[in-house]
């Protein structure tokens, strides 16, 4: 780590972060006007600092979630209605039907399929109101609604109730997107109550739900801040996090916005020392929404991100109480060793890390930028197991994650303290790096081990020979780009051309299925999306196979145009 990096983290403090950590644990941040409120507190703060800060007023389309019970057998049981819910007051009547799900044991499984899939035929579920355990995941409470379901009572693994939202629509819908924003009531129940009301499914019982909702358009703030690079004040690096919250979200995501107000606050007394820029943001609309802030800056500013932004870096959830280790982080391939890297010298801990989850404010990947941390430092394992812990989506593993509990006893200065360093080490890192930190050899790695499962599952029913071909000759370049660099034999301005280039290429072929400056659902996409099919193609009804292999030529041939666009994107520089 270079001499102007440590000179920044030997700047960092905690009282400006703390102290807007105590202030958003006093103030709601979930219906549109407290989120504005919370913003011009932000703001205040920012300019306490003499950081000068843009802030964009935005249309986002919203569904807050107010009241919701449900009533069966004379009695009333406590519900949360989820955002995206419909609002229906009066109350909606129909016969239970139980579709039995596991409880996510960790972070990686939280928003996959959960149910049994031989319980939800069409047949079984229509004009039915399903009660099954788990948190109301979008993908999950979409095939519920499609296969005839007219509401759905999801029951949360504990005492306390969660909130969340169902759609699987990411940002404020276009018209492509209404088709899938829910028609039916969404609740949650806790445990204890679900329990029963899954009995009374089992006897084929009838309940109503009754559920308040304020949803349509409502103008946001959404505040910036831009820290000139003093070299290349073009290029820059984007860290972001959501203000918004469920009621006060101390851990999730008032440390987040912390965070950043520090980060901010120590970049911009050494700004004179930053080669490229840093854009620091705070979303609205993250919870009430689906990313509904983020995805308007990747709408309004995506020619600029596209020409511009070096990667971007997702804040949630750092510095919560027992948030010790960092074992859920999410990362991009091409950026894990860096990442890794600056964790072990930071905290002297090996951090592990997987593929992004469809989540956390990534509304970059159709883009394609490189991308680093959803979530960030978390409870041990042990820990987690001896308090009896499920899993849940933030809050460092705290399961006061999008509840009320969501309370200043979730922070932890200490903590906080190691996970500002953490995050600015790694915006710092990137935005003075010579060359991008950035490896594609590792992209190929896990794009040929993918291929090969893929291959597995599709015996010799389908060859992908031509990928392999592609993926070879991109390797072999990569392989020729590196001791270039190694040789110091090309510019790190060449460099950094070919290593952002290849970002807008591979990220959206690895991680998208929608066209760029799209945005895919909020559904899980594997790993290779456009051939992605062959892992279910032995499981497929043989009359659909003919289509799938159709599906699957095509997928290819997208595919392998992208990986040898990328092959002639680093010719020149090798040449």
């Amino acid at each position: 780590m270079s001499s102007s990096i440590d000179n920044m983290l030997a700047d960092v403090s905690i009282g400006a972060p703390w102290d807007l950590t105590e202030i958003f644990s006093a103030l709601p941040r979930c219906s549109p006007q407290d989120v504005n409120r919370a913003c011009d507190v932000l703001v205040s703060k920012l300019r306490l600092h003499g950081i000068p800060v843009q802030v964009h007023d935005c249309d986002l389309y919203l569904s807050v979630p107010l009241s919701a019970h449900v009533v069966a057998q004379g009695r009333t049981f406590k519900a949360k209605p989820s955002a995206y819910s419909i609002h229906c007051p009066r109350g909606l009547t129909g016969d239970l039907v139980y579709v039995p799900a596991s409880y996510s044991r960790s972070i990686s499984s939280l928003f996959l399929r959960n149910f049994d899939a031989q319980a939800t035929s069409a047949d079984r579920l229509r004009g039915k109101i399903v009660v099954s355990e788990g948190f109301a995941m979008p993908q999950k409470m979409r095939e519920f609604e499609e296969n005839g379901a007219i509401g759905v009572i999801a029951v949360n693994p504990g005492i306390d109730i969660h909130w969340g939202i169902c759609t699987t629509i990411w940002g404020s819908p276009g018209l492509d997107d209404l088709k899938r924003k829910p028609n039916i009531p969404i609740l949650a129940v806790n445990q204890t109550d679900g329990l029963q009301l899954i009995d009374l499914a089992k006897h084929n019982d009838a309940a109503t739900l009754v559920c308040e909702m304020d949803e349509g358009w409502f103008q946001q703030k959404l505040p910036v801040v831009t820290i000139t690079g003093a070299q290349e004040p073009d290029p820059f690096v984007l860290l972001h996090g959501h203000y918004d919250s469920w009621d006060v979200g101390v851990g999730d995501n008032a440390t987040g916005n912390a965070t950043m107000l520090e980060i901010a606050r120590v970049l911009w007394l050494h700004r004179a020392k930053l080669k490229r820029s840093v854009h620091i943001a705070w979303w609205p609309g993250h919870s009430t929404g689906r990313y509904a802030g983020s995805t308007w800056y990747a709408d309004h500013f995506a020619l600029e991100l596209d020409e511009y932004c070096v990667a971007q870096i997702n804040c949630d959830s750092p510095g919560c109480r027992w948030a010790t280790e960092y074992h859920d982080i999410s990362w991009m391939k091409e950026a894990e060793a860096f990442a890794q890297s600056v964790i072990r010298k930071v905290t002297g801990q090996e951090a592990m890390g997987a593929r992004p989850h469809r989540a956390g404010d990534y509304s970059f990947n159709n883009i394609g930028i490189t991308s680093l941390m959803m979530l960030s430092s978390t409870m041990p394992e042990p820990l987690r197991e001896e308090k009896g812990y499920y899993s849940v989506g933030g809050c460092g593993g705290n399961i006061a994650w999008h509840t009320e509990n969501d309370r200043l006893e979730i922070a932890d200065p200490e903590v906080m303290l190691k996970d500002i360093k953490v995050y600015l080490s790694l915006v710092a890192g990137i935005a003075n790096a010579e060359i991008l930190p950035f490896d594609w050899r590792m992209i190929v790695d896990e794009l040929k081990d993918v291929l090969a499962k893929y291959q597995q599952e599709m015996g010799n029913d389908y060859v992908f020979s031509n990928t392999r071909q592609a993926l070879s000759q991109l390797e072999e370049t990569l392989r020729l780009f590196h001791v270039r660099l190694s040789q110091a034999a090309l510019s790190p301005a060449v460099a950094n051309a070919v290593i952002t280039r290849l970002a807008r290429l591979l990220v959206p072929i690895n991680h998208t299925q929608q066209a760029r400056f799209d945005h895919d659902p909020a559904s899980p996409v594997p790993a290779l999306p456009t051939i992605s099919i062959a892992a279910q193609f032995k499981k497929m009804d043989p009359g659909l196979r003919g289509f799938a292999l159709t599906q699957l030529r095509r997928g290819e041939n997208r595919l392998v145009a992208t990986l040898k666009q990328a092959h002639k994107e680093v010719l020149p520089a090798i040449a």
